[in-house]
């Protein structure tokens, strides 16, 4: 059901949004006619949640100067949490112990992310140029 109003609001959502032009907005509750401001960036997120939603894919809001647990680093990297923990004692992340606990902020995290996503492009690309090199990859 959730998927089905996410898949018609989506397109919406975000045409609306493409000619506001103000830092504040104003919606209106239909049910209600409660008039709500929300400022700009909070409509756009909601246009993102929007558009996940109707894919079918699940949702996790974190703020960004969040600092989050191995388990959960873990799970945004897609790996488990011992590899996790051999990153960050290999000085890959950058952490803090709390007890006996680490903690990772959450914008290092994606940028480890990030930083993985752009070694596999280039190592792809290096794996076809080589291919091509040696006739096994036709062009």
């Amino acid at each position: 059901m959730e998927q089905k109003v996410a898949i018609k609001s989506y397109p919406a959502l975000f045409s609306v949004l493409s000619h506001i032009t103000a830092e504040d907005t104003e919606i209106e509750i239909e049910e209600t006619k409660e008039r709500i401001k929300i400022p700009f960036r909070a409509l756009a997120l909601l246009t993102d949640i929007l558009k996940a939603m109707s894919e079918g894919k699940p949702i996790s809001i974190v703020p960004i100067a969040t600092e989050v647990t191995t388990q959960k680093a873990a799970e945004i990297l897609g790996c488990s949490r011992p590899y996790l923990v051999k990153l960050l004692e290999d000085g890959k992340m950058k952490f803090v112990k709390i007890g006996k606990h680490r903690r990772i902020k959450f914008e290092d995290v994606l940028a480890y992310k990030q930083q993985m996503k752009e070694d596999q492009k280039r190592d792809i690309i290096d794996i076809m140029a080589f291919d091509e090199e040696i006739g096994m990859y036709d062009s």
